[in-house]
């Protein structure tokens, strides 16, 4: 992939920011191997990661980890151990960055000084696209605010990939995000989100941490009408991927057999009609 070049001639060169993805088996498949990784990111992202020596990252084991896996396919510009790679603060990945703020905003500035400096910079997060169900969406925005140009490059989105295979409405649907966790507010989120979607037909897509998969699902399935349709994603892309689209009143009339929707794994969960 060619560099973009906003720079006039005869001035220092202006580094990018590459939103870069990364595999959906983070955390599921310890033993993945190289050889998967083809798979998921075409030649282009893996080359383009092969070249950048500057990161932002949710995780720097993982983002090692993905590296290490990248080497193996194609070699990285500088060793491992050479690699300058920041993390995001703990905030910023444990509450998200995707509502502006000033601290925030001035922290990402910070973070992208290698980009003033000449460096390509790549954001990744754990697993899929950074800034989409992750953070980075301060990275982002101050990129735009320095005038450093963003360059998403390709790979796999759970989120999309989920309401693809939903057969829910795909042109117009809503990323909701969590619910919350005590019963009764739970139970008036989902109620709200199943308003919407009936009412105006648009997708309510929400997730979950893995091991709560299995109470969110039960609650859906106790507070949505019968005649609601219900989808879940789980482990998309991996070997034991699954998706489910019924009537809430098929859910219950029959329950997937035992192992058939791996739910201990990252899921997508979609409201629909």
């Amino acid at each position: 992939m060619s560099k973009p070049s906003h720079t006039p001639a005869g001035e220092p060169r202006t580094g990018s920011l590459y939103l870069v993805p990364t595999p959906l088996d983070f955390g599921c498949s310890p033993g993945a191997g190289n050889e998967t990784i083809g798979q998921w990111l075409p030649h282009e992202t893996l080359a383009t990661a092969a070249r950048l020596t500057h990161w932002v990252t949710e995780n720097a084991k993982s983002t090692r980890a993905f590296l290490k896996r990248v080497d193996a396919v194609v070699p990285l510009a500088l060793p491992l151990q050479a690699q300058h790679i920041t993390e995001l603060p703990r905030h910023a990945h444990k509450k998200g960055d995707h509502v502006p703020a000033a601290a925030s905003d001035q922290e990402a500035r910070q973070l992208l000084a290698p980009t003033l400096a000449g460096h390509d910079l790549g954001l990744v997060s754990e697993a899929g696209m950074p800034a989409i169900a992750d953070p980075g969406s301060s990275i982002v925005r101050a990129a735009h605010a320095l005038g450093v140009p963003v360059v998403p490059l390709v790979g796999p989105v759970s989120l999309m990939l989920a309401l693809a295979a939903s057969g829910l409405n795909g042109q117009s649907f809503a990323f909701v995000g969590y619910v919350p966790q005590e019963p009764a507010e739970r139970a008036r989120r989902l109620r709200e989100l199943e308003v919407l979607a009936l009412k105006t037909g648009q997708t309510q897509i929400l997730i979950e941490t893995p091991y709560r998969n299995a109470a969110l699902l039960q609650a859906l399935l106790q507070h949505l009408h019968p005649h609601t349709r219900l989808a879940v994603s789980s482990g998309l892309t991996l070997g034991q991927q699954a998706t489910r689209s019924a009537l809430v009143s098929e859910w219950k009339a029959r329950k997937p057999v035992p192992g058939a929707l791996p739910l201990e794994l990252p899921a997508v969960f979609l409201i629909g009609r």
